[in-house]
C-alpha cells in the first residue's frame, strides 16, 4: 500500500494525509473488499504536473473516479442511455443501456463510500455501508413505487436475494473449491450462522402473509389483515436488523471484521486515502442522483424491453436486473474464492441477501405505507417457495464450515432451475398478492379500514 511518502497532499483538501489503522480497518468490510478487487491503481505522473491546482485536484478525482475500476469501459453506456431517451430510440434499447451504466455506478458507489469511511471512523463506515451496500437495488424500488409497479418492486428485491444466496454463493464456492482442489476449504461459521438466523426470520415474515392470504378464506375478506400483518412484519424485520448492525458494529464486531493480507501473509501497516472526504461526499451524490434517472428509465422501459424481446418482466427482474446490476460485486466475491478466502465471498453474498431481505424490503413497505400505497409481503406462492427453498438450501450448504465444489456446483443447479421456471413464466406485471381488488368499492372499503 502507499505510504506517506508517496501520497499527493495536494489531493486531500486540508492538506493532510489521513492514514487507516488496525483499530479503522474494521470500515474495509467484506463488501469494500469484494469491490477492491476490480479496481486499479491511478497512476498521477501526469496529472501531477499540471500546474493550476483546482484544476489539478479535479483531473486527480476525475481519474481516480471515472478510470479507477476496470467497469470504466462500460461507463460511456450512460450517456448513451440519456441520448436514448431524449431522442427517442427503441424503449428496449434504453433499458439494455441503463443496465450496463448502473454497473459501474453500484461498484462506484462502494468505492465513494469507502473513501468517506477514512475519515469518519469504522462505526460511521459501516452504517454507511450498512445501509448504501445496496443503494442501486433500493433506489429502483423507489421509483417503482412511485408509479405503483409492487410487482416490479417485490419481483427485483427477490431477484436479489435469490442472486446472492444461489449465484454469487454458488459460482464463488464452485470456483473456491475448483482452483482449491487440493486444500480443503474452511471459514468461519459464525459469522454464516448469524446471516442463516437472519435470512430465516425474514423468510418467516415473508411467508406467513402468502400462508395467511392462500388460507382459504374468501380473497376479499384477506385483503386488509394481509396488508397490516406485512407491516407488523416489516417493522419487526427493521427491528431485528438495527439489532443486527448493533451486533455487528459494536457488541462482537470481530465477527465481521474482513482483514486484507499481503502476499507474504503479513498485514499491511497503513491504508490512506486517494480523494478528500468532500470530494468524496460530492461525488456520491451526483451518482446516486445518475443512479436514480438510470433507475427510472429502467421501471418505465422494462416492460417495452419484456415484448420486444420475448422474455417475461419476472425474468427480467428476477434473474437479468440482479446480475447486471451487482456484477462487480459478484466478480469480487468470486475472485477472492480463487484465492482461498471464503470469508469474505460468504460476507459479501450473505451480508447482501440479509440486508435486501431485512432491510430493503420491509423499508419499502413502510415507504410504501407513507405514500398511500398497499403493499404487502406476499410474493405469491412460486415466489415464497423459491426463496424459502434458497434460504434453507443455503443453511444446510454452510452448516460445517467447509467447502467443495460440489456444495457451490448444486447451488448454481438450484439457481438454473429457478431461472427457467421464470423464463417460461409468462405472468403480466401486476401487483403480486392484490390481484383480487377489482372492484372500486372494495377498494374503497379497504382504503378507509387502513385509514383508521
Amino acid at each position: 500500500m502507499a505510504s506517506n511518502s508517496h501520497q499527493e497532499p495536494w489531493l486531500l483538501e486540508n492538506g493532510n494525509v489521513k492514514t487507516l489503522s488496525k483499530e479503522m480497518r474494521h470500515g474495509r468490510t467484506h463488501h469494500y473488499m469484494s469491490s477492491s478487487s476490480i479496481r486499479k491503481k491511478s497512476d498521477l505522473k501526469l496529472v501531477s504536473k499540471v500546474p493550476i491546482t483546482c484544476l489539478r485536484q479535479l483531473l486527480a478525482n476525475l481519474q481516480e473516479v471515472i478510470l479507477g475500476t476496470k467497469l470504466s469501459v462500460l461507463f460511456p453506456a450512460i450517456p448513451l442511455a440519456i441520448a436514448a431517451e431524449i431522442y427517442g430510440f427503441g424503449r428496449p434499447w434504453v433499458f439494455a443501456l441503463s443496465l450496463l451504466g448502473l454497473t459501474p455506478l453500484a461498484e462506484r458507489v462502494s468505492f465513494l463510500t469507502e473513501q468517506i469511511a477514512y475519515y469518519t471512523g469504522p462505526t460511521v463506515g459501516g452504517l454507511l455501508n450498512a445501509t448504501c451496500g445496496n443503494a442501486t437495488e433500493l433506489i429502483i424500488a423507489i421509483f417503482a413505487l412511485s408509479k405503483h409497479k409492487i410487482a416490479l418492486v417485490k419481483y427485483s428485491l427477490l431477484g436479489s436475494i435469490l442472486s446472492n444466496l444461489l449465484l454469487v454463493l454458488g459460482t464463488s464456492l464452485f470456483c473456491g473449491g475448483i482452483a482449491n482442489l487440493r486444500r480443503e476449504q474452511k471459514y468461519d461459521r459464525r459469522q454464516a450462522d448469524v446471516n442463516s438466523l437472519l435470512l430465516l426470520l425474514a423468510l418467516l415474515c415473508h411467508s406467513l402473509p402468502t400462508l395467511f392470504r392462500h388460507s382459504g378464506a374468501l380473497p376479499e375478506l384477506t385483503v386488509v389483515p394481509t396488508i397490516q400483518l406485512s407491516r407488523v412484519n416489516s417493522i419487526v424485520m427493521l427491528l431485528a436488523y438495527t439489532a443486527y448492525l448493533v451486533f455487528q458494529l459494536w457488541t462482537h464486531r470481530q465477527l465481521f471484521e474482513a482483514q486484507e493480507e499481503s502476499e507474504d501473509g503479513a498485514e499491511d501497516e497503513e491504508e490512506v486515502p486517494v480523494i478528500g472526504f468532500w470530494s468524496g461526499f460530492v461525488w456520491l451524490v451526483g451518482m446516486t442522483i445518475v443512479i436514480a434517472l438510470l433507475s427510472e428509465y429502467v421501471v418505465a422501459t422494462i416492460e417495452d424491453a419484456s415484448d420486444s424481446w420475448g422474455l417475461s418482466v419476472s425474468f427480467l427482474s428476477i434473474i437479468l436486473l440482479p446480475i447486471v446490476g451487482n456484477a462487480a460485486e459478484h466478480a469480487g466475491a468470486v475472485i477472492f474464492a480463487f484465492k482461498n478466502k471464503l470469508d469474505i465471498s460468504l460476507g459479501v453474498a450473505l451480508g447482501s441477501a440479509t440486508q435486501i431481505a431485512m432491510f430493503v424490503v420491509p423499508l419499502c413497505v413502510v415507504v410504501a405505507w407513507i405514500m398511500g400505497i398497499h403493499m404487502d409481503l406476499d410474493f405469491n406462492i412460486l415466489e415464497t417457495t423459491s426463496l424459502a427453498l434458497s434460504i434453507i438450501a443455503t443453511a444446510f450448504t454452510l452448516q460445517d464450515g467447509t467447502s467443495h465444489y460440489m456444495k457451490g456446483l448444486v447451488l448454481l443447479l438450484c439457481y438454473i432451475v429457478i431461472a427457467a421456471c421464470f423464463f417460461v413464466s409468462k405472468k403480466p406485471l401486476q401487483t403480486l398478492g392484490q390481484a383480487n381488488i377489482v372492484n372500486s368499492g372494495l377498494q374503497m372499503t379497504t382504503e378507509g379500514f387502513l385509514s383508521t
